[in-house]
């Protein structure tokens, strides 16, 4: 086997001799190389067949990697190796076992979607309520108590409410159906094989013998299931292998427990822990920054990084006007270091706590010709909740859209079942009319039920009153009444956690449309909302094609967590973003923010800058904000502040001021004007961070419709009338 080049650290952890090893290996610090080296070392040195070895990972292809890195070391493959994720190695034992508990070994495994489809019947059967009890909230929380090892009967003496009654009935029904089907979902793949082992203690002797070393990474991942599974399988032997960080334990949503990690100490006590606490990625500034901010949280079992690389550039936070200010910013930033600095567009990545941030950098990027791809997440535009919202803007702009009828006529679910959407197309084409014509006649289809009539008649009058407001309204507010009428919000608040997600795009719709009427040409003919249409649909067209390998990666900072870059801008530091709201309810949640933060901080190899706005849309609205209480972690030593053009006036983030306890702006109500949006008056002198300055002209409305008549100094600019809360005006005090 040739010689590894490996720390002090990492070698011992490859030749620890026996018995239960925990390795801590932090960000960088080379965890895939001694995990694939110690794999080898039990073969070449220990005399352990490879046949006997389990290995563990989260996804396919790390598997895939790891059987190939190991195949090289070894010089031959690893014959008869167990290496895969802990579904596949689940479904492997059970194909062998699945008689004992019922099934047969051909058994069919369920997809997300195949689940879903269950559910749904089984509430149907049941006679609950799909707006009730939607399918998707209850298949969370089935999922969730079979991750956590709860059955229907304890599930149903736990409930506290009544979705969670209605899914332990749907739960119960359900694992009949599945084993009348001989069909497992992946949760199942994970809870049979612990009651296979419950059941026939023999079975579990058997398996604990069957092999003689465990190796488990990514344990920090692990949800209970995964970890019961680890400790009952490497209980005999105790040859346990584990290789984790609990520092960037950042999926408790999909079930993650970091507390299994300090578990494992106590089921193990006889516990070797190994810290690799040398980083080979980052300079040490970076180290610096990113130890500050980890080390406020509490539940960790602790180490500190370092690295050989001295230095470094000091960690930039800057404070930007608001979203598209801080988004400009970054893009000639990123310009910058590409002109002066020789960095490649592909060596930079731009990272966010949420999908929708991406509009406004997306946008900036494409303003300036700089190349890029959107990594783990569609396009803005592509998204499911945007376009189906910009279906419906269509059909008010043109009723003869089919397509954008079929889409929006199904979201929400209003009751119009494919049958009678097939009958309204065949009754469609022989009327020759469009299918939004014909449902405003759908009374006079013979062969539609009634209630299906009533239904298609109320969705085509939707739309009589938007399309009178084409002429004088904006885009914007006939968004905004779209999302009214069909409640759309409510039915994204059914999704449960991945629609509150989505409900953050919808805001970001709105934003973009009040965005594109502050610079839109009014001397272009068109409606605006057409015109805002034609651009969206250009904006879709050219994203489609957009993932330039070479580019900038956008990216959520989940979607980051294992990949590097030389330049990394974390982007959207403010409180109430990230850490989100919701995470502040709770130190748990809170921490797990922390460990967000830390990963995003540690992607970085060369430069990190964390980017803030004073102000940022959220809903339509433009709200207050203050820099994370991350930021406030970062040791001043290492900081080098800044702000952008836009920024005038006013203190920049200090910490000599800053207190300890921050304080989170709670976003105001809809139709509440928030104290902090500015008062004008006629002939006060203003700044926009586009149009540069010049003078209020006129005002007229209130609240959410204040709108400003801005008389610019720039003649090409002109006078335009500016809605306040969109705006993002300041006093131009220089010029006053």
């Amino acid at each position: 086997m040739p010689e590894l080049k490996l720390n002090a650290a990492q070698r011992e952890a490859v030749e620890h001799a026996g018995g239960p090893l925990m390795v801590l290996a932090g960000a960088g610090s080379g965890k895939t190389r001694v995990l694939t080296a110690r794999l080898a070392h039990l073969v070449e040195h220990r005399q352990v067949a490879s046949s006997r070895i389990l290995a563990v990972t989260f996804t396919n292809r790390a598997a895939n990697e790891m059987r190939s890195r190991v195949a090289q070391l070894l010089g031959r493959d690893p014959a008869g190796l167990w290496i895969g994720t802990f579904h596949s190695i689940s479904a492997r034992l059970l194909r062998r076992e699945a008689p004992r508990i019922g099934f047969t070994s051909q058994f069919t495994i369920y997809d997300e979607d195949d689940r879903l489809a269950l559910i749904k019947r089984l509430l149907e059967r049941g006679g609950y309520a799909p707006r009730a009890f939607p399918p998707r909230q209850i298949q969370s929380v089935i999922s969730t108590a079979k991750n956590r090892m709860v059955i229907p009967e304890e599930l149903a003496a736990v409930a506290e409410d009544r979705v969670t009654r209605v899914a332990a009935d749907v739960y119960h029904e359900m694992t009949r159906a599945l084993h009348a089907a001989n069909a497992m979902d992946f949760d199942d793949l994970l809870l049979h094989p612990l009651t296979l082992f419950a059941d026939y203690p023999d079975r579990l002797r058997h398996y604990q013998q069957r092999f003689d070393a465990i190796l488990v990474d990514e344990f920090q991942d692990t949800n209970r299931a995964q970890y019961l599974l680890v400790r009952n399988l490497g209980e005999g032997h105790r040859n346990v292998c584990v290789v984790g960080d609990d520092d960037q334990s950042i999926y408790s949503w999909r079930g993650a427990d970091v507390r299994n990690m300090l578990d494992f100490e106590s089921d193990f006590p006889s516990v070797r822990i190994i810290r690799l606490e040398e980083n080979y990625r980052s300079t040490q500034v970076i180290l610096d920054a990113a130890n500050g901010v980890i080390a406020e949280n509490r539940q960790r079992l602790g180490k500190t990084l370092f690295t050989s690389r001295p230095g470094g550039e000091s960690v930039d936070i800057v404070a930007a006007a608001d979203e598209r200010d801080e988004a400009e910013w970054i893009s000639r930033e990123i310009r910058e270091r590409a002109a002066v600095d020789v960095y490649a567009f592909r060596d930079m990545a731009i990272l966010y706590r949420t999908n929708a941030q991406s509009r406004a950098l997306e946008e900036a990027l494409r303003r300036v010709s700089i190349p890029y791809r959107v990594v783990g997440a569609a396009s803005f535009y592509q998204r499911r909740e945007v376009k189906d919202l910009i279906a419906y803007l269509r059909l008010v702009v043109n009723p003869a859209d089919d397509e954008a009828f079929m889409r929006a006529v199904q979201v929400p679910k209003r009751g119009i079942g494919l049958a009678s959407l097939t009958t309204l197309q065949a009754t469609a084409a022989q009327w020759s009319k469009s299918l939004l014509e014909t449902a405003a006649i759908a009374d006079r289809v013979t062969d539609l039920r009634p209630l299906a009539k009533q239904r298609l008649v109320d969705f085509a009058g939707l739309f009589s009153g938007l399309r009178d407001r084409l002429v004088d309204t904006t885009p914007a507010a006939i968004l905004e009444s779209v999302i009214e009428a069909v409640d759309y919000e409510s039915h994204l608040a059914r999704e449960g956690f991945e629609g509150m997600e989505r409900l953050e795009n919808v805001r970001e719709l709105v934003a973009a449309t009040a965005d594109w009427s502050e610079e839109m040409d009014p001397d272009e003919p068109g409606f605006p909302l057409e015109r805002f249409l034609a651009g969206a649909a250009l904006t879709s067209s050219a994203e489609q094609v957009a993932g330039d390998a070479d580019g900038v990666s956008l990216m959520t900072v989940h979607t980051a967590k294992g990949l590097e870059w030389p330049i990394v801008f974390v982007s959207g530091l403010e409180d109430g973003l990230f850490p989100l709201r919701r995470a502040l309810e709770s130190e748990d949640d809170t921490e797990e923010e922390r460990r967000l933060a830390y990963v995003s901080i540690t992607r970085a190899r060369d430069r990190v800058y964390l980017t803030w706005s004073r102000s940022r849309r959220r809903g339509g609205q433009l709200m207050p904000g203050l820099p994370s209480r991350f930021i406030g972690a970062v040791p001043p030593g290492v900081v080098r502040e800044r702000r952008t053009s836009g920024v005038f006036g006013g203190d920049l983030f200090s910490r000599k001021t800053q207190p300890a306890s921050w304080t989170v702006f709670e976003e105001p109500a809809p139709e509440m004007e928030s104290q902090d949006t500015p008062r004008f008056v006629k002939g006060e002198r203003v700044r926009h961070r586009r149009f540069g300055s010049g003078t209020i002209a006129g005002i007229s409305g209130a609240g959410r419709d204040l709108k400003a008549t801005v008389s610019f100094d720039d003649d090409e600019v002109g006078t335009k009338q500016l809605l306040v809360a969109y705006a993002g005006l300041e006093r131009d005090w220089d010029s006053a």
